[in-house]
């Protein structure tokens, strides 16, 4: 999916430096932007709302 320009929970862990059933954890507590394509049940993000996100959560380090 990567190879599309969208982001599955491996890319955007690598992208935030995590693992990627932390940000599975996120997504679960309502702490992800919700996803801007769902394929046979699995959410993707385009890199953009990621980094969107990362630029506005609290606690950003400037990753």
């Amino acid at each position: 999916m990567a190879d599309r320009g969208l982001w599955s929970y491996r890319e955007i862990a690598a992208h935030i430096q995590v693992q990627p059933d932390t940000v599975r954890s996120y997504r679960k507590h309502g702490l992800l932007p919700q996803p801007d394509v769902v394929e046979r049940g699995r959410p993707y993000w385009y890199p953009d709302t990621i980094r969107e996100w990362v630029r506005r959560r609290p606690g950003n380090r400037r990753r």
